[in-house]
C-alpha cells in the first residue's frame, strides 16, 4: 500500500473548523500532523493561508509582538492561520486569544506534540474557544478504506509487530521498518521531554520505558519501578506524567463501585503504538516465536479502541477490573452508568467466562470476549 491514506481526523476538523475558534490537533511526533496540515490547507487559496512553524525562530518572531495592530497586518486577507508545533511559541494561548477576539472570521488550526506548555498556555486563555482533537498513529479505521478482509487479516501480524506510524506504509521490507522505529525512539520519542524539562538522565527514562514495555497488561508498582531504576517513587511518577504528556504511554486505572475486594489503587500502562513498545525491547520476532503475544494483542486492541472512541466521538470512561483474589477483566467501559466488559484472547479456542464476582456485583453489565475472529467489530 503506497497510496496516501486519508486521516480519520479530517471529518472532525471539517466539522469543527469554525470562524474565531481554535482547533488543537495533538499527538506524538511523526504521527502525521504536519503532513495532515499541508494537505488540509491545500483546500484553501494559497493567498488566504498563513502557515507558521513554532520551531522556526523567524515565524515565532512574527507573533512575538502581542498587539492587535501587528496581528491585523500579519493576517490581512487571511482566512486560515495554521501553526505547526505550537508548544514552542511563548504565550501562544494569549496570542491566539487576542487573534480570535479581534480578527473577525479567522479560522485557526494548531498542532502540538507535547502537552507540557500547551495545557498551561491554552487552557485558561482559550476556555470555550478551542476544540482538541487527538491524532494517533494510523488506525485500522483508516486502513480499512483501502483493504478487504483478506488483506486486513494478512496484515494483522505486521501491525502487531510494527504498529501504525505512517512512514512505515512506504517502507518495503521488515528490516527497514525496524530501523525506522529505532530511529523514532532515538531521535524523536523523548525530544520534548529533554527540551522542556532539561532532564539530563535520559537513560533513566529509556530504562523506565523498557520496564513498562515488559509489563504491558500488568499492574505497575511505582515503588518497584523506582527500586529497579534506583530513583524515588516520586521521580518515577513525574517521569510517567511526562511520558504521557508527549503521547508515548497512557494509564488505565482500576474500576470499583461495589466490592471491598476490588483493586482500585494500582494502574496499568500501555503504549500508544505497539511498534514503539516492541522496538524498546528490541524484539520483532514473528508471533509464533514469542511469549508476549497476549500482551501485544491486549495493547493493540486497547489503543485501537481508543482511536475508535476519539474518531467516532464515542465517549466512555475506560478501566480494567480485578479483585485481590485474581479475578480480572482486561477492559471495562462505562457509558451513562452502563458497563461493557471485555476480555482479550489471542487463542481463539480458549474458553472464557465472565468472572463470578463481577457478574454478581454488576448484573446489568454486558460481557464479550475479543479474539482474532471478531476483533474488527470491536475496533471499527
Amino acid at each position: 500500500m503506497k497510496k496516501e491514506i486519508e486521516r480519520a481526523v479530517i471529518n472532525l476538523v471539517n466539522k469543527k473548523a469554525q470562524p474565531n475558534k481554535v482547533i488543537l490537533l495533538v499527538g506524538a511526533r511523526r504521527v502525521g500532523k504536519t503532513r495532515f496540515i499541508k494537505k488540509y490547507i491545500a483546500n484553501f487559496a494559497a493567498t488566504k493561508v498563513l502557515k507558521l512553524n513554532g520551531e522556526d525562530l523567524d515565524d515565532v518572531e512574527l507573533l512575538a509582538r502581542r498587539s492587535v495592530a501587528n496581528y491585523k497586518r500579519l493576517l490581512k486577507n487571511i482566512d486560515l492561520l495554521a501553526i505547526d508545533e505550537a508548544q514552542h511559541i511563548p504565550n501562544i494561548g494569549f496570542i491566539l486569544k487576542l487573534i480570535i477576539d479581534e480578527i473577525n472570521g479567522i479560522k485557526i488550526i494548531v498542532t502540538g506534540s507535547s502537552m507540557f506548555d500547551l495545557n498551561n498556555q491554552l487552557g485558561e486563555p482559550l476556555v470555550g474557544r478551542k476544540y482538541t482533537i487527538f491524532m494517533y498513529p494510523l488506525s485500522q479505521i483508516e486502513f480499512s478504506k483501502y483493504e478487504n478482509y483478506k488483506i486486513t487479516s494478512e496484515k494483522l501480524e505486521e501491525r502487531l509487530l510494527f504498529g501504525g506510524y505512517p512512514e512505515l506504509v512506504h517502507l518495503d521490507n521488515w528490516q527497514e521498518k525496524e530501523e525506522y522505529l529505532y530511529e523514532i525512539i532515538n531521535d524523536y520519542l523523548l525530544k520534548d521531554i529533554l527540551i522542556f524539562q532539561n532532564i539530563k538522565k535520559a537513560d533513566k527514562i529509556y530504562n523506565l520505558l523498557r520496564l513498562l514495555a515488559f509489563q504491558v497488561g500488568n499492574e505497575v508498582s511505582l515503588s518497584e519501578l523506582g527500586n529497579q531504576l534506583q530513583i524515588s517513587k516520586n521521580t518515577v511518577e513525574s517521569y510517567l506524567d511526562l511520558l504521557a504528556k508527549v503521547f508515548v504511554v497512557f494509564k488505565v486505572e482500576g474500576f470499583s463501585k461495589n466490592l471491598r475486594k476490588e483493586v482500585t489503587k494500582s494502574s496499568k500502562w500501555y503504549f500508544y503504538d505497539v511498534g514503539i513498545r516492541n522496538a524498546l525491547i528490541k524484539n520483532f520476532n514473528l508471533l509464533q516465536n514469542r511469549n508476549d503475544v497476549g500482551q501485544i494483542w491486549e495493547n493493540y486492541l486497547i489503543v485501537e479502541r481508543l482511536k475508535k472512541q476519539e474518531y467516532q466521538r464515542k465517549v466512555a470512561n475506560n478501566y480494567f477490573w480485578r479483585t485481590y483474589d485474581q479475578q480480572e477483566l482486561d477492559w471495562l467501559e462505562e457509558k451513562a452508568e452502563k458497563l461493557n466488559a471485555f476480555e482479550f484472547k489471542w487463542n481463539t479456542y480458549k474458553k472464557v467466562k465472565i468472572p463470578t464476582a463481577f457478574n454478581k456485583a454488576y448484573t446489568d453489565a454486558s460481557f464479550d470476549v475479543i479474539t482474532k475472529e471478531n476483533y474488527l467489530d470491536f475496533i471499527l
